[in-house]
């Protein structure tokens, strides 16, 4: 079920392209783990998204003052943590500032119990911030054994994260094939870390991109791709970005890229340097914080599948986006709804989200 087997002759040629480099396909992709329904980037989050069957278990990546990679997806602690009681006076200083010691001091799950009182759990209140080898134990704890999709967030902030992202998997011996043991039955649970595409490097980074092929040119690479603010050329309308709330996605979801030649050389940037694919924004049926340029247009698709590169597109969460999407060529989704997803193509979870939560303790 989980193994990435050789396409057929008629298969999609989206299919062949992610047989060749070794990855699931269609992927399911838990974005910040099980985030629908969890606190991203936490321990519950993660383990639910490693039970209910997702491909990848997906992170940001950013590194604290002392050396330590850790999961966390925003620039400040603010929006996810209580920095602002512990740390009064650092509560808009980056990652970079803090020791793993300071990071540690702070509950990184009381805010979502907050923003979603229906999905709230009291066992929610005080998780941590996960350092990657905590979630490498995650990965590896389960009977499902899904593979790790990494970004470097910022990488300007952390020179050399690259090299320390390789050390890293080196020791935990995710850089070396990994054999599945005797009795192991991919048609009964996820064996994605026991394939060549058991890890994914992604980065909307072009430095961070060419880094990460110096460092680890045979591990799969993802470049993000994002239009206008110094990525893809936009169209020049004269309107200008609102500094935030739902009129952002709005604005972003009206933007069109300046050419296809500008597409274009994002696209086989990407092939010159490693990647074996892009991640696309999407623009959403039914709009939203998630609803982004449309970079998953038909065309677009058809270019990027004609420089032999896969598709994965971020961020999808309902039925009618997966169809829509994948009818597009997609090969694969980022979603915070990883069971939905998993529903969608048809292998649904066997188990209940509240019934594995209380099996972890949540």
């Amino acid at each position: 079920m989980s193994f990435p087997t050789a396409a057929g002759a008629d298969a999609p040629v989206g299919q062949t392209l992610s047989a060749k480099a070794g990855i699931p396909w269609p992927a399911a992709i838990a974005h910040r783990g099980a985030s629908y329904d969890a606190p991203e980037e936490t321990a519950p989050a993660y383990l639910l998204a490693r039970d209910l069957g997702a491909d990848y278990l997906e992170l940001d990546l950013q590194r604290t003052r002392d050396g330590v990679l850790v999961a966390f997806h925003d620039d400040t602690l603010k929006r996810t943590t209580n920095v602002a009681q512990v740390f009064p006076d650092r509560a808009g200083q980056p990652i970079s500032a803090f020791t793993l010691t300071e990071l540690k001091q702070l509950d990184a799950g009381s805010w979502f119990n907050a923003a979603y009182p229906a999905r709230a759990r009291p066992a929610f209140v005080g998780l941590k911030i996960l350092t990657l080898d905590e979630v490498i134990d995650i990965a590896e704890g389960g009977a499902n054994k899904p593979g790790l999709y990494l970004e470097t967030k910022v990488p300007k902030q952390f020179s050399g994260i690259e090299k320390d992202l390789k050390a890293q998997l080196g020791r935990r011996g995710w850089l070396a094939p990994r054999t599945a043991p005797a009795g192991f039955d991919a048609a009964k649970a996820v064996g994605v870390a026991y394939t060549p595409g058991r890890v994914i490097l992604q980065t909307f980074e072009k430095d961070s991109l060419a880094l990460l092929q110096q460092q680890m040119p045979a591990t799969p690479k993802i470049l993000l791709l994002w239009l206008g603010d110094g990525y893809i050329a936009t169209k020049d309308t004269g309107a200008k970005a609102p500094a935030g709330g739902p009129g952002l996605a709005a604005f972003y979801a009206r933007q069109e890229v300046e050419s296809r030649a500008a597409f274009a050389d994002w696209v086989r940037f990407a092939k010159q340097h490693g990647a074996i694919g892009t991640g696309p924004s999407a623009a959403l049926t039914n709009g939203g914080d998630q609803s982004y340029a449309d970079l998953v247009h038909p065309w677009m698709n058809d270019l990027t599948h004609g420089e032999g590169l896969v598709i994965h597109a971020y961020t999808v969460d309902d039925a009618v986006d997966f169809k829509a999407l994948a009818a597009r060529g997609v090969d694969g989704f980022f979603t915070n709804r990883i069971a939905a997803l998993l529903s969608f193509q048809g292998r649904a979870p066997a188990q209940s989200m509240a019934d594995i939560l209380a099996r972890h303790g949540y």
